[in-house]
């Protein structure tokens, strides 16, 4: 075959195969001292491959995508700055811990005794926490914190602040009714202190009022009464915490609520609030 032929019938393949386009120019006629090399020399034209393209700063390839993991917790919050978590993350965070805690069997005891388990209630980015004991026959039956006579009593103390439970957020350092109304056991404490601390973690509240010795004991970790622990401002973290006496002891002891106004009284100063 004609040389110059065979370059064009090799070309009209390539165009035909989808190349429109060869960065090749057809030679003009030659004479035959000039005759081009034969087509079996010809070196085969190789598509460009362009090459891949490289992530940009802001992409990252799939096997690098950030896999989200739901979690309770967050690291702490450094002192004197309020979290900056959503009021949508802090109630689904609380969901979580909430369904956890209802699933707890460490203590047998109580498991068995108990209607419900008695998470917390309130604000979910309350600035200031109530901490309690445990809850009692009402709380076990209704699933919520301070609703007996104690949570009546409670309810008048919040009022005379000016204030509103939905305000608030309620907890107790117990989630289960122990029998009897008892004191909580150290152990059990212990096993419930992880939904303690993950409410203070995710409501993050600037003050936190420990009502009643068990309350305030297991939270700062002290062994003193109520009564040597009021009148001072103590530290839990990033919170303030302020400790006075049980609603309780004050439905035992009327003569206490002066000394439990008193407390509230120190808890409103140090926010810059005249009760």
């Amino acid at each position: 075959m004609n040389p110059q032929r065979a370059l064009r019938q090799y070309i009209e393949d390539w165009q035909r195969s989808g190349l429109d386009r060869l960065a090749v120019q057809i030679p003009e006629p030659v004479t035959p001292v000039q005759a081009a090399p034969p087509a079996a020399h010809v070196q085969p034209l190789q598509p460009p491959v362009a090459p891949p393209a490289a992530p940009t700063p802001t992409q990252t390839t799939p096997s690098q995508q950030p896999v989200a993991e739901p979690s309770v917790r967050r690291s702490p919050t450094p002192t004197g700055q309020k979290s900056d978590r959503s009021i949508t993350e802090r109630v689904a965070s609380l969901q979580v811990l909430a369904g956890a805690c209802a699933a707890c069997t460490k203590c047998g005891e109580l498991v068995s005794s108990r209607t419900q388990t008695v998470f917390g209630a309130g604000n979910p980015q309350a600035s200031i926490m109530f901490v309690g004991e445990a809850p009692g026959a009402d709380e076990d039956r209704l699933g919520q914190p301070f609703v007996g006579a104690a949570g009546q009593m409670l309810d008048k103390i919040i009022g005379a602040c000016k204030l509103k439970r939905e305000e608030l957020y309620i907890c107790n350092v117990l989630r289960c009714r122990p029998p009897g109304n008892r004191n909580p056991t150290t152990e059990e404490a212990g096993n419930c202190r992880e939904f303690l601390d993950g409410q203070i973690d995710i409501v993050d509240p600037d003050y936190i009022v420990c009502w009643g010795g068990v309350a305030a004991q297991n939270l700062l970790g002290v062994v003193s009464p109520v009564g040597k622990l009021r009148g001072t401002m103590h530290q839990h973290g990033r919170a303030k915490v302020v400790c006075t006496y049980h609603p309780s002891y004050l439905l035992r002891n009327p003569a206490a609520k002066k000394q439990v106004w008193e407390d509230m009284k120190f808890l409103f100063a140090d926010m810059g609030v005249e009760l």
